[in-house]
Order: C-alpha cells, then sequence, then structure tokens
C-alpha cells in the first residue's frame, strides 16, 4: 500500500531520501536529517518499510515541520505582508519582477514568464504585396 504523509502520496519506485522530497518544504539535506534522526536507511524503498518505520516517519514530520499546505498558505502571507506595508521587496512582488537584486535589462525570463518581446524594424509589413 502506497505511504501517504500530509496528503501526498509518496512514489514507490524511488529511493526514500529522493521520495521525501516529493513533499513541498522537504530538500535533499532535510531528507537525510529526518532518516538519519529516525535510523531508516536512505536507500530502502518507500514500499519496503515497515509499519513502524512508517509511523514513525508519518508522526515526526507531521509534528515537527511545517510542510505543504501550511507552508504555502505561510509563504504567501510573508508576501502579503511585503505588499500591504509597501516595501521595495512587495513592490517587486506586485510588479512580477525579480526580488533578489538580479538585473533586469536581461536574463529575467523566469520571473516574468518566458516573455520574448524583440524589437524589429520598426515597421508594420503592407497589406498587399507589391
Amino acid at each position: 500500500m502506497p505511504i501517504r504523509i500530509s496528503g501526498i502520496t509518496l512514489p514507490e519506485n524511488k529511493r526514500m531520501v529522493i521520495a521525501l522530497t516529493s513533499i513541498f518544504g522537504i530538500g535533499k539535506p532535510l531528507s537525510e536529517q529526518i532518516l538519519q534522526k529516525l535510523g531508516i536507511a536512505e536507500d530502502v524503498r518507500p514500499s519496503k518499510l515497515s509499519a513502524n518505520e512508517e509511523k514513525s516517519l508519518r508522526d515526526y514530520i507531521e509534528k515537527n515541520l511545517t510542510v505543504e499546505g501550511d507552508l504555502r498558505r505561510e509563504v504567501s502571507q510573508n508576501i502579503r505582508h511585503l505588499k500591504d506595508i509597501n516595501s521595495y521587496r512587495g513592490s517587486r512582488h506586485a510588479k512580477r519582477l525579480p526580488v533578489r537584486g538580479q538585473r533586469t535589462r536581461t536574463n529575467t525570463r523566469t520571473v516574468r514568464g518566458n516573455v520574448r518581446h524583440t524589437a524589429g524594424s520598426g515597421r508594420r509589413p503592407s497589406a498587399e504585396k507589391t
């Protein structure tokens, strides 16, 4: 039976250290730290976990970490707060521009959604062929 933690079903064919990263808020370093603390091998597959290990993993994550919906809500509240107090970072978020000091003349495709505006010759093509 697949393992569900915080509303996420862990992929069964991946190693445990990688499978935990499918939960929003858990990256590889934190995943390694959790498994080491609970004494679970990193290379075991989620389908091979014992019921006791599965329960301890679920309990630890739900009690000690902010993950998934709660973390997403917290991040969006932080951004909303920055916008409400009219901070520079909040205004950058509102304008959908890079927030952390990156240049904007070029290389802002990730924030702006891969928008490519190129300046042509400035003339529109004529309506009829000559």
